[in-house]
């Protein structure tokens, strides 16, 4: 046994079951996330149950089978719910409702014994809202002004085209008043801080006349556009709320749901399994390019996704020059002592320091000391509402930077020293300057360790949470941080951020099972992204790394 061991052999079998038991964890957890959050978008099939009450009476529901387990009679005993005396483990079912106006809430748990008489209706629909989740029922009439255009037969293909339609003006309505007039309203507020500019720098008053009656000029120019636009807003409005649909509950209840509150309708029951894969693909397709909805319970994840991407993109710009930098100089220039281990030693405990502490200084010290000092500089006629002075994206991704800055740091250093000194001499030797040889010989030939440091740092910045609660990421941004209005990348806006989405559906939904699909889902989005950002950076370090070795051979 102990030669066995002086062999070296259990270990390298120790190292081979710690790798293999560390990949069924991850493969696990991949497999986890990517089955409940991808089935979500299944469609599933509606059924109509006889539910049989506590008082005795039945009624009819239309509901999703969620999912069920076995809860024991202890857990029930005070539920009142009536239970057999010799049952020790009941058998219950978690019903996605919908209707959330009709009942108050989405999902309900029903013993299986309260339930009787399961079928799927053919014409059962569900509808997609846009506010009060999804109906579930059957579709009646479709009314237009009132007046009856389809029933029975004729009532599905004639909704699917007038829910296109219907869907064509309400993304109309939003690039009115999200891109034309909010234009309006940032030429409108630039007009009024060009006013308040001459004011704070005491321009002559023949300035400020000529100014101000260009401004008049203008800002009627803009009213009138803005009237232009307002009216064709109503008649957008009027339109979308031309068409109803009247649907009947499962257990006869009639509404009446504008087309204009529908996102998407279809009719589980009635779908071949190829309409069913298309429908899926298409709920994924909605899902990463929609806006969220009902409070991040529905609807999609684009703004999320669009400020992490930019944000990591902004972070590797800042951090990679800073960092490879420093590395150069503590490599190539300082001089060894006490005074550069203290250095190296202050990097390493860097990389160790709690997120949330970068989160607190960044707060501190960017957003309050270095965005109040830009905006009394800069900015002064929009005081004392700040623009720099409060968290936002530049902020995020600078304290980003400074969080990832000494995974850099050593990463590059590490590369840097691996460069063998008889390519030094030789450069040396052949005329060229010690600048000639770090710029044209050596850094090259370290830009593989430069990579691995990026791909590190992408790697955690994309998925961190804390320091970005205070520096930048909220709940809901209204728009997007990139558009086409001058300066086109708006460093001041604040941004959504996939892992803070995470965190706002896992712990702070108000409607826990709506969300808890929607929270596997856009973990393994994030989880996908970061793969994504890692392969790209992977593969460009490969290129650089295959580039530069045989250059040098």
């Amino acid at each position: 046994m102990r030669a066995w061991f002086r062999t070296g052999t259990p270990w390298i079998w120790l190292n081979a079951g710690a790798i293999a038991l560390s990949l069924v964890m991850v493969l696990g957890v991949m497999g986890l996330i990517t089955v409940n959050g991808a089935s979500h978008f299944w469609p599933a099939d509606l059924q109509q149950i006889q539910l049989r009450q506590t008082d005795g009476s039945e009624t009819t529901l239309l509901a999703e089978i969620v999912r069920t387990e076995e809860v024991s009679a202890a857990v029930l005993r005070d539920s009142g719910v009536a239970m057999d005396k010799d049952a020790a483990v009941y058998q219950r079912h978690l019903l996605k409702l919908g209707n959330r106006d009709v009942y108050g809430v989405d999902f309900r748990w029903f013993l299986d014994q309260q339930l009787s008489n399961y079928r799927k209706p053919v014409n059962a629909i569900v509808i997609e809202r846009r506010e009060w989740g999804n109906f579930y029922g059957f579709p009646q009439q479709l009314l237009q002004d009132k007046q009856l255009v389809a029933e029975g037969d004729a009532l599905w293909p004639e909704l699917v085209k007038r829910m296109a339609r219907a869907n064509e003006i309400h993304d109309q309505i939003g690039d009115i008043e999200k891109v034309d007039i909010g234009r309006i309203n940032r030429k409108l507020n630039d007009l009024r801080l060009s006013e308040r500019r001459l004011e704070l720098n005491k321009a002559d008053p023949a300035t400020v006349a000529a100014a101000q009656a260009q401004a008049a000029q203008d800002r009627a120019a803009l009213d009138a556009e803005y009237a232009v636009l307002q009216h064709q807003l109503e008649q957008l409005y009027a339109a979308a709320k031309r068409d109803d649909l009247v649907v009947t509950t499962a257990e006869g209840k009639q509404l009446t749901i504008s087309l204009n509150n529908i996102v998407h309708a279809h009719q589980p029951n009635a779908m071949s399994l190829l309409n069913k894969v298309s429908h899926y693909f298409s709920a994924i397709w909605n899902f990463l390019a929609d806006d969220p909805r009902e409070a991040n319970t529905e609807g999609g994840i684009f703004p999320a996704i669009f400020g992490t991407v930019t944000m990591v993109i902004l972070m590797s710009i800042i951090v990679t020059p800073f960092g490879v930098l420093a590395a150069i100089y503590l490599r190539e220039y300082a001089k060894d002592g006490p005074l550069l281990r203290v250095i190296r030693i202050s990097v390493y405990n860097l990389a160790g320091v709690p997120s949330i502490v970068y989160g607190v200084f960044g707060l501190g010290f960017f957003v309050y000391i270095m965005g109040g000092n830009i905006d009394a500089l800069f900015y002064q006629e929009s005081l004392p509402s700040p623009t720099f002075g409060t968290p936002g994206l530049f902020w995020a991704s600078l304290t980003l930077a400074l969080l990832t800055l000494p995974v850099v740091i050593v990463s590059t250093e590490e590369g840097l020293s691996r460069i063998p000194s008889t390519i030094r001499m030789g450069s040396l030797a052949l005329g060229a300057t010690k600048s000639e040889t770090l710029w044209k010989v050596v850094v090259p030939l370290a830009t593989p360790a430069m990579m691995t440091g990026l791909i590190l740092a992408i790697a955690r910045a994309a998925g961190e949470v804390a320091p970005l609660m205070l520096v930048g990421v909220v709940k809901l941004a209204p728009t997007l941080p990139v558009d086409g209005n001058f300066p086109f990348v708006h460093l001041d806006q604040k941004i959504m951020h996939l892992g803070f989405h995470v965190y706002d559906v896992g712990f702070q939904s108000p409607n826990v099972e709506a969300s808890r699909p929607l929270l596997y889902a856009t973990a393994l989005v994030l989880v996908v992204l970061i793969m994504v950002l890692n392969m790209s950076a992977i593969y460009l370090r490969n290129k650089l790394r295959e580039k530069y070795r045989s250059e040098s051979d």
